[in-house]
């Protein structure tokens, strides 16, 4: 496992079953030796833009094959891809490739016009790419890559090296760029062996987006592990369910909210699931009877995941047997993966006695490198090599981990983060806003949704939608407010610090767990 090299994994895939399909992707398929062929020709063409090692290479598209060869050929030059969330409005992607020193940008078709508008404010890019074909400017993605042989560089790779950076809302109102390792990614292959067993003859949905841990995830274990991947642009229910009949797709990683949607296909009851045989979920916590529901009509097995970018996506599992209603374990994450401890902690970092509520802490190899260009929010994060979650939980007597709360603000909303700062700042800049305060509040179909609670400056006069329009235009559609409420005054301590527990409280009154 010291050794480890991702690239070196495709390698041995492209050796062993050279002409298998590795993936699928709206009519197009690609072999293992192909998808290692083009990626040799990326990593020999990001070399002859200058690309040196660690260098950082943004990619902002829907999923697609092509995502693959991007990523592998990068690995092959010792370059960190940096996956933007393609949800993000134009200044936050600014901010991204600018934090991140992007140097390069590969840019899908849909996303053209943010990035135009912006790239001015990009000093850093060198050079941009299109993914999806021409550009009066650009180059097209084959065109640029064609130019260069198919011959694997040789340099010196390490266990160390960063192998991707994705970015995480930050409680400080920006993101931060998580790095994870040759190292983090081996040890998330490893953990997965203890929750998915996954093997050559898997036919695996990749419908989560790759700019999350859990889309890249769930590519990259299935390519590791021999299988064929179908990757879907973006996530569509209709479509998940037409590929599960049509192609007999037999795993799929959906978060609680895409299950939810799937559930509600009109022609939910008449499709043929049966070629799957194991649904896995995570991201955020699942209603019990909605589980219940996709467990009978999907008769399979299913496994819960529970970690976070961080943690490259590995902590603990809700394993099939313990989704036995019977069994009282639907509202847990599960126990800890191999290779993971997992603690509960008090304010001083000392264990708490099981069943109390403390924060979630976790050890093992997956833990991140840290927080690019942070080091303070590092030391923060990871201390004696523990990874502080933001989570709140408990054990139970038999060892499953329950979430409780959160120990941060964070709101997830349909498995999305959202920080209460980003979107308090975005209001902030509102001329008749004179205060406000962000929180999550229950929903039936995302778990939690977005609430503004804003202070109206003296004189001044303002509408849910006014606040909602104003926002569109600063953040990402998933952190908008779903819901605004007008206050006088927003409760605070004898410090300043909004009291944001007692802004909640009212919403959550008969609620189980305090997150959604």
């Amino acid at each position: 496992m010291s050794d480890f090299i991702l690239i070196d994994a495709l390698e041995a895939q492209a050796t062993k079953q050279p002409d298998a399909t590795a993936l699928v992707c709206q009519g197009r398929e690609t072999s293992y030796g192909r998808l290692s062929h083009a990626s040799n020709q990326v990593a020999q063409a990001l070399l002859a833009e200058g690309i040196e090692p660690h260098a950082r290479i943004g990619f902002m598209g829907a999923n697609s094959d092509l995502y693959f060869q991007l990523l592998y050929g990068a690995q092959k030059s010792r370059g960190v891809l940096v996956g933007v969330n393609s949800r993000l409005a134009g200044p936050e992607v600014a901010y991204v490739l600018n934090d991140a020193e992007a140097e390069m940008l590969f840019v899908g078709k849909d996303f053209v016009p943010l990035i135009e508008s912006i790239l001015a404010d990009c000093p850093g890019i060198k050079r941009v790419i299109a993914m999806d074909g021409g550009h009066d400017e650009w180059a097209s993605f084959d065109a640029w890559r064609d130019t260069a042989e198919a011959v694997a560089p040789s340099l010196d790779h390490q266990p160390d090296d960063d192998v991707i950076q994705l970015y995480t809302s930050g409680t400080t109102g920006h993101p931060k760029g998580v790095q994870l390792t040759n190292l983090n990614m081996q040890s998330a292959f490893d953990q997965s062996a203890d929750w998915a067993g996954w093997c050559e003859d898997d036919h695996v949905l990749l419908c989560m987006p790759l700019f999350h841990i859990a889309g890249v995830n769930v590519g990259l274990i299935g390519l590791y592990k021999g299988g064929k991947v179908t990757v879907l642009p973006e996530v569509d229910p209709a479509e998940i369910l037409r590929l599960i009949e049509v192609e007999k797709v037999n795993v799929l990683f959906m978060v609680p909210a895409v299950i939810l949607f799937v559930m509600q296909q009109p022609n939910i009851s008449e499709v043929d699931v049966s070629s799957v045989r194991q649904v896995i979920y995570g991201a955020s916590p699942i209603d019990e009877e909605l589980l219940v529901q996709a467990a009978a009509k999907f008769k399979c097995d299913f496994v819960q995941v529970y970690g976070l970018t961080e943690t490259t996506g590995g902590g603990t599992n809700l394993k099939p047997e313990d989704h036995d209603p019977a069994r009282n374990k639907l509202r847990s994450c599960g126990k800890p993966n191999a290779g993971v401890e997992v603690r509960i902690v008090d304010e001083d970092g000392k264990d708490v006695a099981q069943g109390e509520v403390g924060e979630i802490v976790i050890s093992g190899r997956s833990i991140m490198k840290g927080y690019w260009n942070k080091p303070d929010a590092t030391t923060d994060a990871i201390r004696d090599d523990w990874f502080y979650s933001g989570d709140a939980g408990f054990l139970d007597e038999e060892g499953y981990v329950f979430i409780h709360d959160r120990v941060k603000d964070m709101i997830v909303s349909g498995g999305e983060n959202v920080y209460p700062a980003e979107v308090e700042n975005a209001l902030f800049a509102h001329p008749d806003i004179a205060d406000v305060a962000v929180i999550g509040v229950p929903d039936e179909k995302w778990g939690e949704a977005v609430k503004a609670c804003v202070v109206v400056a003296p004189g001044k006069e303002l509408s849910e939608k006014d606040i909602i329009d104003f926002a569109r235009t600063r953040i990402a559609g998933y952190k908008l407010p779903k819901s605004v409420d007008f206050i006088e005054a927003l409760p605070r301590n004898p410090s300043g610090k909004i009291l944001r527990r007692e802004l909640r409280e009212p919403y959550w009154e008969g609620e189980e767990r305090r997150v959604g």
